[in-house]
């Protein structure tokens, strides 16, 4: 049928009429061809996307009051804008521990309450978008969701701002296309997030994808969050995955915090403890002036 397109590999797909389909065409509200200068969205205490680099930070999963308040009191004193923590957790394994859920909800609402940072905490069906968007400030997609086109949908009316992570598979072009989703409901509050994919190695969880950075800011329009916590998988390479992800232009870093890495309930290994955050953020605050941004 003429007109319909082919998905292929490269920078323009063919469709069965023989023309050819760019990424302006597909990528139709995501791509920079369509749309030239940066989007910024406000939030976060500030426009994400402009010359302020923002910090997310916090534990991979809210396990009690106490915990989240300390933590976000802590990563507030240390420059956080957003404080991230999992209500509901996505596990490998069904046997791991899956989240507090709304009550978790709450202790991140007392969070954001005692210490004015925007609350960044993941959605992951589409019938909970309701009850997550009336307590969090942006609504996190992981990895697994990606292309849960449902959910995208679902997130996309929501008019939320939307922490959007790459798929651990799939490729830029897959991950912007899977964006529009998001985008053709009307909600242009998007962040991209480069948080690692899965290769061959076996010295890090997964293989962080510096290049998918540059490509984004090329490619969209949109801020572009990294996320090295989930890129290298161990905290020793954090902070220098952290660096290089600022160098490549990233608007802002998803960084997990821990009070105990050690007896974390999820992601402990890649966790920073408080201290060596704070290490992290004045790293950040000598090396952002070089690269014309502030922190």
């Amino acid at each position: 049928m003429e007109g319909v397109v082919s998905v292929g590999e490269g920078d323009a797909l063919v469709s069965q009429g023989g023309g050819v389909v760019g990424w302006s065409q597909e990528c139709l509200l995501s791509s920079r061809e369509n749309h030239r200068e940066d989007t910024c969205l406000s939030l976060l205490g500030g426009e994400v996307g402009g010359s302020r680099l923002h910090v997310i930070a916090g534990p991979c999963a809210v396990e009690s009051r106490e915990q989240i308040v300390e933590i976000a009191q802590a990563v507030k004193e240390a420059g956080a804008t957003g404080l991230r923590g999992g209500a509901y957790k996505p596990r490998t394994s069904p046997y791991c521990f899956q989240g507090h859920h709304e009550e978790a909800l709450k202790w991140l609402a007392e969070a954001r309450d005692r210490t004015g940072l925007a609350i960044v905490t993941e959605v992951m069906e589409p019938g909970l978008v309701p009850l997550v968007s009336a307590y969090a400030d942006v609504l996190q997609l992981g990895s697994r969701n990606m292309q849960n086109f449902a959910l995208l949908r679902e997130v996309g009316k929501s008019k939320k701002p939307v922490l959007f992570k790459r798929g651990m598979s799939n490729t830029v072009k897959e991950f912007m296309l899977a964006a529009e989703y998001i985008l053709a409901e009307g909600n242009p509050n998007v962040m991209l997030c480069e948080r690692g994919i899965r290769t061959f190695t076996e010295e890090t969880r997964n293989t962080f994808d510096i290049n998918a950075i540059p490509v984004l800011k090329h490619r969209s329009h949109l801020p572009v969050i990294a996320d090295p916590s989930h890129g290298t998988g161990k905290w020793e390479y954090v902070e220098a995955a952290a660096r290089a992800a600022v160098a490549a232009g990233a608007d802002g870093l998803l960084i997990e915090v821990h009070n105990d890495p050690t007896r974390a309930m999820s992601d402990g290994r890649q966790s920073l403890t408080v201290e060596r955050f704070a290490s992290l953020m004045e790293q950040l605050r000598r090396l952002a002036p070089a690269l014309g941004r502030e922190l």
